[in-house]
């Protein structure tokens, strides 16, 4: 089983989308579920997932995310999955409805943060609606954790 990173108690988190902070600004979140087949789970179990490149969309009144990476489990043998498939989100129509109007009317993008196992064992992925940043923000966002990190070593050495 992977382990235990962060978050609320019972929640294990398998990857993590660190660079989604840092490309977009977050403006709202929502937890999904993944439609997955049996040797997906059994391999997000071994926790070597990736959601770096993912993104969520809409189509055909159903919300999917693509391109994320679960690599195949090495026992499954010619059942095994393929790894990049599109994989269905579970969510409410009225929120897809929501994010759907979101993503066209405003120009935003659903991008994942983190993909986990809550603590009924379901695998669930937070999703963000975001709007990229320019890069002048990055700019701003790297010299803020600078002077954060700075800060937080003078303090650590004068008291």
């Amino acid at each position: 089983m992977a382990p235990k990173r962060g978050g609320p108690p019972g929640r294990t988190v398998i990857s993590d989308n660190r660079k989604a902070r840092f490309n977009y600004e977050i403006e709202d979140t929502l937890e999904a579920g993944i439609e997955l087949k049996g040797t997906e789970v059994k391999s997000l179990r071994t926790g070597k997932a990736n959601i770096a490149e993912s993104y969520a969309a809409e189509y055909q009144g159903e919300l999917w995310i693509y391109n994320i990476f679960i690599p195949e489990y090495s026992q499954a043998n010619r059942f095994n999955h393929e790894p990049r498939r599109p994989r269905k989100l579970l969510v409410h129509r009225r929120e897809i409805g929501k994010l759907a109007g979101a993503v066209q009317k405003d120009g935003k993008t659903l991008v994942p943060l983190k993909l986990y196992f809550n603590e009924q064992g379901r695998a669930k992925i937070e999703l963000a609606l975001a709007r990229g940043k320019k890069v002048h923000d990055k700019r701003e966002t790297e010299k803020k954790r600078d002077w954060q990190r700075e800060r937080a070593r003078v303090l650590k050495n004068y008291g």
